[in-house]
């Protein structure tokens, strides 16, 4: 995804409303950290960290633990999130409707509805598939694109082999390909 795409993703949320809050939590926290659907369903509110770096804890595939670093945003969102809802170690993060654990097919649903919402004001987003994996896809490519390493995305999405990120210089290398072939020549 783009970055207005995900922009107009994360924007479409009512934060007025105790769902909104979540999807505007679970959303953001996708997007900021990488994860895996799994791995972000799994946490706990104590897993996320607060203070001069706010950092949430995730166990990864194969029982590898990591730490990803939050955006200011994303560590203000989390923090008034879990205020909101009392302050409990153990309670998982990001609940469904009735207390219990969110199901990959209820954040998938939280996220397909988002981009409903957000086709209005962001109209190329109504060609393409998007999943949680997209979104930790477009992280990916994101922090590629900023200039941050290759190692650092490996540790950041917890991949186990550089081969596996490898693959997103091989997508950033098309996309600029394919950009310069748009251009006139001289």
């Amino acid at each position: 995804l783009t970055r207005p795409e995900i922009e107009a993703i994360l924007a479409t949320p009512n934060t007025g409303t105790w769902g909104g809050r979540r999807d505007s939590a679970l959303l953001l926290t996708l997007y900021n950290t990488g994860a895996r659907i799994s791995e972000t369903l799994a946490l706990r509110q104590d897993h996320v960290s607060f203070g001069t770096t706010s950092l949430v804890h995730f166990k990864g595939k194969g029982r590898k633990e990591r730490s990803v670093p939050l955006w200011p945003k994303t560590s203000r969102t989390l923090r008034n999130w879990i205020e909101k809802r009392g302050e409990n170690a153990q309670r998982i993060l990001f609940p469904n409707a009735g207390g219990g654990s969110l199901s990959t097919d209820g954040a998938t649903y939280i996220l397909r509805q988002a981009v409903l919402r957000a086709i209005p004001s962001c109209p190329s987003l109504k060609a393409k598939r998007v999943s949680p994996h997209v979104i930790r896809h477009t992280t990916a490519m994101h922090l590629l694109q900023s200039g941050v390493d290759l190692t650092v995305i490996a540790l950041w999405l917890g991949h186990e082999s550089l081969e596996t990120t490898h693959g997103y210089v091989q997508a950033d290398l098309q996309m600029k390909e394919k950009a310069l072939e748009k251009l006139a020549p001289i």
